[in-house]
């Protein structure tokens, strides 16, 4: 059966656990939370839920109880943080990749992979995406589905909305929440992280109406709940980040000494995450990575005509990096080098 896509069933749009559930008899209108303005904003959106074709009865029933959490905003405060100091030097890599790429997230890992494998097999085929990529962004987002967040998602959604800041981010993903339940999504599972990500791939509820695959043939993307679902997810969304067939994420190298980085250093201003694409060298073929003397760790070189940049994130003398287009279609996942080069890291760990 070819796999159903949400994708097919909702508009495209464009990555939260409980404290309380709202009972299945709770009145339309209930009682406000107590803050008339924040009461009021939420009203106040109900003409742009209705022209994403929310229905009243779900936007109230949605609605009704929400109280604004001003600890998902002292979050949200504290995760902005000041911005960072250029003058500050940014902290090794290898302490991060011993903490996320640690013997039980590459044994789950392992095991996960082994279990879905005819699956994840099915799903490369179509996507391109290697098993071992779709598992160990599944291991890094949620430790395999362990740990996908304590918070009400309608709630946090509507708080970080309310206040203001990014409201141009969070609105929107609050009127998603609203089409999902009108789709059929059961208001009781939209649970996860404070900024309102949720399921094992932690996908923002945009992302879950534009991307969320079935990979279990039962017609429902349940990414809450299922495994076939969330790797089915994560495929498709690299899908659409931009991942190329049969090249690899990144290779680890060894660059020899009297390397000279400056002949190679980037001349463009990087738009958008700054200071990770700051750290990349220019684009290069493979073949000219290795006419300057760079070694692969793993013994082998990828195809000669693959563009790559050099990352150093432990400095000169450590293991460096050659990363292709894919490690830029990881980074569209989350924009941390630490991130995606942890990813890549764990993919080859449990390829072993």
């Amino acid at each position: 059966m070819k796999p159903f896509r949400f994708g097919r069933l909702f508009p495209l749009l464009g990555v939260a656990l409980s404290a309380w559930l709202l009972s299945a008899s709770a009145p339309l209108h209930a009682q406000g939370s107590g803050n008339a303005a924040f009461d009021a904003y939420i009203q106040s959106l109900w003409p742009k839920a209705q022209a994403r074709g929310v229905s009243r009865a779900t936007f109230d029933r949605v609605t009704a109880g929400l109280q604004y959490n001003s600890r998902v905003v002292a979050l949200d405060r504290d995760n902005l943080g000041s911005p960072p100091d250029p003058n500050q030097p940014i902290p090794p890599f290898a302490p991060y990749k011993a903490k996320h790429v640690d013997a039980a997230r590459i044994n789950g890992g392992r095991s996960v992979h082994d279990r879905l494998l005819p699956l994840l097999s099915r799903i490369e085929a179509r996507t391109g995406v290697p098993p071992s990529i779709m598992i160990a962004i599944f291991g890094h987002e949620t430790a395999y589905g362990a740990v996908t967040g304590g918070f009400d998602l309608p709630e946090a959604l509507a708080t970080l909305a309310y206040e203001g800041r990014r409201r141009s981010l969070f609105e929107p993903e609050f009127l998603a929440t609203l089409e999902m339940v009108e789709k059929g999504v059961p208001r009781s599972v939209l649970k996860g992280s404070w900024a309102g990500a949720f399921g094992y791939p932690q996908f923002l509820p945009s992302v879950y109406l534009r991307l969320a695959e079935d990979g279990d043939g039962d017609g429902v993307a349940r990414i809450w709940s299922s495994e076939a679902d969330a790797v089915e997810s994560i495929g498709a969304y690299l899908r659409h980040a931009g991942w190329r067939p049969g090249q690899p994420w990144g290779i680890p190298v060894r660059v020899p000494a009297g390397f000279d980085r400056s002949r190679h250093a980037n001349k463009l201003v990087p738009t958008r995450c700054p200071r990770v694409f700051e750290r990349h060298s220019r684009w290069r073929s493979m073949a000219e990575w290795r006419a300057d003397g760079l070694q692969p760790l793993g013994g082998r070189w990828p195809d000669g005509s693959i563009q790559a940049t050099l990352l150093e994130p432990d400095g000169p003398g450590n293991t460096a990096y050659l990363l292709t287009g894919n490690y830029r279609a990881i980074l569209d996942y989350n924009c941390s080098n630490f991130y995606a080069l942890s990813v890549g890291v764990l993919a080859d760990e449990i390829d072993r």
